[in-house]
């Protein structure tokens, strides 16, 4: 059987197109991957320079001035410093539990951004169950803080990280009670349904009016879930010299900064999506309609509006969380437990009973 060249040509040559179009789906699924990382990186990084500038005013003192302009490199000063410092380790501790106790905390919350929408199409994976999917996700970040307590071998950061537990398990359910109260009123637990929801009345359509008690319900729980001011009994360093980052140096005592930045941010992101409406711009239809039809024409127009009001709501939240760790002081261990047994829970307990009568009777 006798080939012809130019069908030998036109096989190779579509055999490499194929090839090409291979590595270009491959590339292309990890690019909303990778760009999500950079935001989340870039976001951080604002958090922390926004907090030493906003303590500062607080404190009447001046704050970062020298890392770049404003002192906004401050923070990239800060991680570049941790990297090159020496990783040291205890003798006598668990060095399995100790290594995988900072990145389990870290990866846990990185894959919360799964399920957060920035627009109706930006959202990595737009899930039935993706507030309960957080939820779930985000229960995994207090068991690195035990096992790195616990495979530090010392008292203060074994303290440390059952605090960590118990503050999580008292403040988690009253939190997941005020979402399945918003998954009642949207009739969805899906992120992006939450949002879409709250957009048919513009800004009386939040769920900041039609749930008030559950919205500080979970503002607080969500602190207290981030370990700050003034709940971040796990690393009082008054008690407990730092915590269950006692023993910890270098890159993964930064791993913990990070994670406690990347929670908050997470936690502001929520807030905005379940309680302030999203991406939407929050003014009634009927005033812009213009603005709306230029938005349904040219969608990355509408996208990159989505996302400018996405995180100008959320750096509003971020606002009030900064500015609370730098005014009020720190609780009590079994005052912190009882804030959240006995008044929360019976709170958020009575908010979703409310919520679920006024549902049935709706019907």
């Amino acid at each position: 059987m006798i080939i012809n060249t130019t069908e030998v040509q036109a096989i190779n040559s579509f055999s490499k197109l194929e090839f090409l179009k291979e590595i270009y789906d491959i590339i292309w699924m990890f690019v909303p991957i990778l760009t999500t990382v950079l935001g989340i990186t870039i976001g951080v990084l604002v958090i922390v320079w926004l907090e030493r500038e906003i303590s500062a005013g607080i404190q009447q003192r001046i704050g970062p001035e020298y890392a770049g302009p404003l002192g906004i490199l401050q923070a990239l000063a800060d991680g570049t410093k941790l990297l090159f410092k020496e990783n040291l380790l205890p003798s006598r501790g668990n060095m399995c539990l100790f290594s995988i106790g900072p990145s389990l905390a870290v990866i846990s919350i990185l894959v919360s951004y799964s399920v957060i929408p920035f627009d109706y199409h930006i959202v990595l994976a737009d899930l039935s169950i993706g507030v309960f999917l957080w939820i779930a996700i985000s229960s995994i970040a207090p068991i690195g803080l035990l096992m790195s307590g616990y495979g530090s071998n010392n008292k203060y950061s074994f303290l440390g990280g059952l605090r960590a537990a118990a503050q999580s398990i008292s403040y988690e359910i009253p939190l997941t009670l005020c979402v399945l109260s918003i998954s009642l009123l949207s009739n969805s637990s899906s992120t992006v349904d939450i949002v879409e929801a709250q957009s048919k009345y513009g800004f009386w359509g939040w769920n900041l009016w039609r749930q008030p008690i559950g919205f500080f319900v979970f503002l607080i729980s969500s602190l207290a879930e981030c370990e700050r001011l003034p709940f971040d009994l796990p690393e009082a360093e008054e008690e407990l010299v730092a915590g269950y980052q006692t023993e910890y140096s270098g890159i993964k005592f930064g791993l913990f900064y990070i994670a406690s930045y990347l929670n908050l941010l997470v936690s502001s992101l929520f807030v905005t999506v379940l309680y302030l409406g999203g991406w939407n711009l929050s003014i009634p239809y009927i005033l812009v309609p213009e603005f709306f039809e230029v938005n349904k024409e040219i969608k990355i127009v509408g996208a990159i509006i989505g996302i400018f009001i996405t995180l100008a709501k959320t750096y509003l939240f971020l606002f009030i969380s900064i500015t609370t760790r730098w005014t009020l002081p720190r609780m009590r261990m079994d005052q912190l437990l009882s804030f959240g047994w006995k008044f929360l829970l019976p709170i958020s307990l009575g908010n979703l009973l409310l919520t679920t009568s006024s549902q049935l009777f709706s019907l």
